[in-house]
């Protein structure tokens, strides 16, 4: 009896332990499932997704807010009005927003797709309809523990005229660019298309839900498994894929560390050559497998180079080479530069992105390209402030002008003779032997009634008497000859 009563209250014990750090975490989801658009065909399973998705995260202590069928206000409001309780519930909240209808990439900007839009050209949809990294940094611009994003959105283009100028899919979303603590998933990989599924959910969703209900499973290995059901579940025309840059380890539900912060351990990523060994002698569906649960370009690499027959050989080298030119893709855009379009287009020249790089190479083409100089002194390990940024170029002009140096402030020039201040006195006049003297005298005052001067040029005081200023001091011109004069 003593015995099993120790054994109860460690059992208890352990369980209030295990309980206090879950209980300390706060966990908020917002649910959006957009299905009745207006202006194109309705989407049966968002609306279907969206509620599953609530029912299931509740179950897994979140606290949701869900909502269908949203105009663009109405999105950016319920994304503010989130953000708002995150920033309540406190830094030790992991926010979670699950979406769940139309997405599209628009000059390498992905963006989700209200009920209410009706672009007529390309350039509408940034107007209209809401971008994804509006939606995280507002996330992002609130403490909180961690951000999952879980995007069902990458059905295929409903407007036929911008399908014919922007990129199929939605463009790549590289989170160890931005706030740590973030995890993405989507419901296929970039540039691809996702199904909207013949069944009550997409095969995305059916699969997340299938995926969360075994316990104690870690946030990356849940999304593997999800990853593989779909693939199977399309025989292999979709293919979820995620970002992640978490710091701590998560799980939705049951397991030892579920709700608990702890650090999260890095795996060293494998080789061409370490996969090759793992794959080699291996049936193709279980190659196929493990490379699609791994979904790395060395995996898929290994692969193309060992099986080659279909379905799964040209799958495989089909994502490779898609994830190849999204990579690609994903640098142009971060670079953005003429240069770096152009680049992309002499890689890639008959793409779904050819037109959008043609496009923005246009745009930027007489801009200074500084990416080149940035690029060298980041991989040589410069400090930012020592990189020193190329002299601004356009492409009729091969050789860049050189900056001029502005170390030290110009040496100004001092002339060697520099000219002698004049005296104001005037001076002595040399008077020759021969020469008549002119005395120049202060004349007296005017006096009318006793005296009228004599008609004739005026009196200059100091300064000349008759014509002529000419060049002499005096007043004295050369074309005078001799002159007597008095007063």
């Amino acid at each position: 009896m003593f015995r099993r009563a120790l054994l109860n209250a460690i059992l208890v014990t352990a369980a209030i332990a295990c309980a206090g750090p879950a209980a300390a975490e706060n966990r908020l989801a917002l649910v959006i499932g957009q299905s009745a658009y207006r202006s194109v065909p309705a989407l049966p399973n968002p609306a279907n997704d969206a509620r599953a998705v609530t029912q299931w995260l509740t179950g897994s202590g979140f606290e949701v807010v869900s909502a269908s069928d949203l105009s663009q206000n109405q999105m950016r409001e319920k994304v503010s009005e989130f953000a708002d309780k995150v920033a309540a519930k406190g830094a030790d909240t992991v926010a979670l927003v699950f979406y769940a209808g139309h997405g599209l990439q628009i000059d390498g900007e992905n963006y989700l797709v209200p009920v209410d839009i009706d672009p007529k050209r390309e350039a509408d949809i940034p107007l209209q309809a809401v971008r994804l990294n509006d939606m995280l940094n507002t996330l992002t611009s609130v403490p909180s523990r961690m951000r999952i994003l879980m995007l069902d959105a990458c059905r295929n283009n409903p407007f036929p005229d911008i399908n014919k100028t922007a990129g199929g899919g939605l463009a790549m979303v590289d989170t160890r660019i931005g706030a740590p603590g973030t995890f993405i998933s989507f419901s296929t990989s970039p540039g691809a298309v996702a199904e909207d599924g013949s069944g009550a959910d997409s095969p995305y969703t059916t699969a997340l839900l299938t995926a969360a209900k075994e316990p104690g499973l870690p946030i990356e290995e849940t999304f593997k498994r999800v990853r593989l059901s779909v693939n199977k579940a399309t025989e292999g025309r979709q293919t979820p894929w995620d970002s992640s840059s978490l710091t701590e380890d998560f799980r939705f539900g049951g397991g030892p560390a579920a709700g608990t912060a702890t650090p999260k351990q890095q795996t060293a990523k494998r080789t061409v050559e370490e996969w090759r060994r793992e794959l080699k002698g291996k049936p193709v569906e279980l190659a196929n497998d493990l490379i699609v649960a791994d979904a790395t370009d060395e995996a898929y690499e290994a692969f193309v180079g060992l099986y080659t027959q279909p379905p799964f050989g040209p799958q495989a080298r089909d994502w490779l080479d898609r994830h190849r030119r999204m990579v690609a893709w994903n640098i142009a855009v971060i670079t953005n530069t003429a240069a770096g379009y152009r680049a992309f287009l002499v890689q890639y020249p008959n793409s779904d992105l050819t037109s959008t790089a043609r496009k923005l190479e246009e745009r930027l083409r007489n801009r200074p390209n500084t990416a080149p100089v940035v690029a060298a002194a980041v991989g040589s390990g410069a400090a930012p402030q020592n990189i020193a940024l190329a002299a601004p170029t356009c492409p009729c002009n091969t050789q860049p002008q050189q900056l001029k140096k502005v170390d030290a402030p110009p040496i100004r020039r001092v002339d060697p003779n520099p000219p002698k201040r004049v005296d104001r006195k005037p001076p002595r006049r040399v008077v020759e032997p021969d020469e008549d003297i002119v005395v120049y005298r202060r004349p007296p005052p005017p006096i009318r009634e006793y005296y009228e001067p004599a008609p004739g040029p005026s009196i200059g005081i100091g300064i000349g008497i008759g014509g002529g200023f000419g060049g002499n001091y005096g007043g004295r011109s050369p074309s005078e000859g001799r002159q007597k004069s008095g007063y």
